[in-house]
């Protein structure tokens, strides 16, 4: 019998385990090739793993939330038209031969449930939780029994409060001496007081975290559970109005020669290099130029230490068909043109669509930019991607009256123009370098050379 073994495919240089988070197949279903088996989970982005034969997936090596390396076999695929037949009447003589004592294996199957029962009772369910944990510390908190409401008691030493593996493994250490601490805390009364002591510390840590009122659900009402993307969003975009300040600048830019120029040179374009030039590249080109020219808004903050990173990595924010969001990172965007701008850009935004991104292109991100006028805002007020301390929002592009300056004086025409709103992070950025960046980014645009070549 031929059988092809798939396994969990390289994901990018970073990453060297993930969740399996759901099977899109079952055994005995017919797979063809390049067909979704399976989904994926990091701390990153989502993905499915397609098969790389045609035939019938027959084993399942591993189990929904089951964490796997990279390189391990998932499932084993029969392919088709290679069934070995006299090993399966073999095996059906060799049952018929062997008597099987009835009375054991019933013992055994009750046996066995009872493990079950006992196994699924003591792992920890994650869904309820908005606090992240990596998928090392959720295997080793259900092969541990380390319960939920132990996991939300522990003070991660990670970055912005995460549990580690040292955290977690220095807490099994010292629970497995709980017996030892038990018989201290009853010999003195000073021990029984520390010892009550901890649970209350432990309540008021999870206590900080904001608590939002009680919703009640009426008749009628439906409840939509958060998806796991929707719970990292969610709890990510917390954590960044927790930690920077928060400011805004809006500058208005006239767009009209970008729009001009775009018109006229994009089906040329698209018959050249078989790819559409939407306005998104354009406006990347001058974020990254504007970066360039402030360095300092392409940095980090490290607790009192200010990191300038060394490429230009642009986030671009693109919308999920479930409505969730994604931040594909362009790298080195200061070095691209704009053929390979716009080749980049499609590429993401189509992948992020269709799930097919990898996790080592969300991650690495050094200033990010987000399109809020796709969906028809004139500006808004994004919340900055951490560790980043700069985000961009491109509103819509409208046709308005406007007043137009010329040598012969002023007359009122249409012009196209937007709206850019940068929130930035007012511990390390001033409003004078904030409000440079914008209005370098829409000067910028404003100078568009109309006659341009592409």
């Amino acid at each position: 019998m031929s059988k092809f073994e798939l396994k969990l495919p390289q994901m990018g240089e970073s990453v060297a385990e993930a969740t399996l988070t759901n099977w899109l197949k079952e055994v005995g279903d017919t797979i063809e090739m390049d067909e979704a088996i399976f989904e994926i989970a990091t701390d990153k982005v989502d993905s499915e793993v397609p098969s790389e034969v045609d035939g019938v997936l027959v084993e399942k090596r591993f189990d929904v939330d089951d964490v796997i390396k990279v390189g391990e076999v998932v499932a084993v695929i029969q392919i088709e038209g290679e069934v070995d037949t006299p090993v399966e009447e073999s095996t059906e003589k060799e049952v018929e031969e062997k008597p099987v004592e009835v009375p054991a294996a019933q013992e055994l199957e009750t046996q066995m449930a009872s493990v079950k029962e006992s196994v699924s009772t003591s792992v920890p369910d994650f869904s309820g939780s908005d606090r992240f944990y990596s998928p090392l510390v959720k295997n080793i908190a259900k092969e541990e029994g380390v319960s939920m409401d132990e996991l939300e008691a522990l003070a991660g030493t990670g970055k912005e409060g995460r549990v580690t593996k040292n955290d977690i493994m220095a807490y099994l250490e010292n629970r497995s001496n709980g017996s030892q601490v038990k018989k201290e805390a009853e010999a003195t009364p000073q021990a029984k007081i520390e010892k009550a002591e901890v649970p209350s510390a432990s309540k008021e840590t999870v206590a900080s975290k904001p608590q939002g009122p009680k919703v009640q659900v009426g008749a009628g009402d439906e409840v939509i559970p958060l998806t796991r993307m929707g719970k990292l969003i969610a709890h990510h975009m917390i954590e960044s109005i927790s930690t920077s300040a928060h400011v805004q600048s809006f500058v208005e830019v006239d767009v009209t020669n970008v729009v001009n120029w775009r018109n006229k040179v994009k089906n040329t374009f698209q018959q050249r290099e078989g790819e559409k030039l939407t306005f998104t590249p354009i406006f990347m080109e001058a974020v990254a130029m504007a970066l360039k020219k402030y360095p300092l808004m392409n940095i980090s903050l490290d607790g009192d230490q200010v990191i300038k990173k060394k490429n230009i990595n642009l986030g671009m924010a693109a919308a999920l068909p479930d409505g969730n969001l994604i931040v594909p990172v362009i790298k080195n965007a200061d070095q691209l043109n704009l053929v390979g701008m716009a080749k980049t850009v499609n590429d993401l935004a189509d992948r992020a669509r269709n799930n097919k991104l990898k996790p080592d292109e969300v991650k690495d991100g050094t200033y990010t930019v987000t399109n809020v006028g796709s969906f028809g805002s004139v500006f808004g007020t994004p919340i900055i991607n951490q560790p980043q301390v700069g985000i961009l929002a491109l509103g819509a592009i409208r046709k308005i009256p406007s007043v137009i300056e010329t040598d012969q004086g002023e007359y009122i025409g249409i012009r196209s123009k937007m709206y850019l709103s940068h929130s930035y992070d007012h511990r390390v950025v001033n409003g004078a370098l904030g409000g440079m960046f914008v209005k370098a980014v829409a000067d910028y645009l404003e100078a568009w050379d109309i006659n341009r070549e592409i």
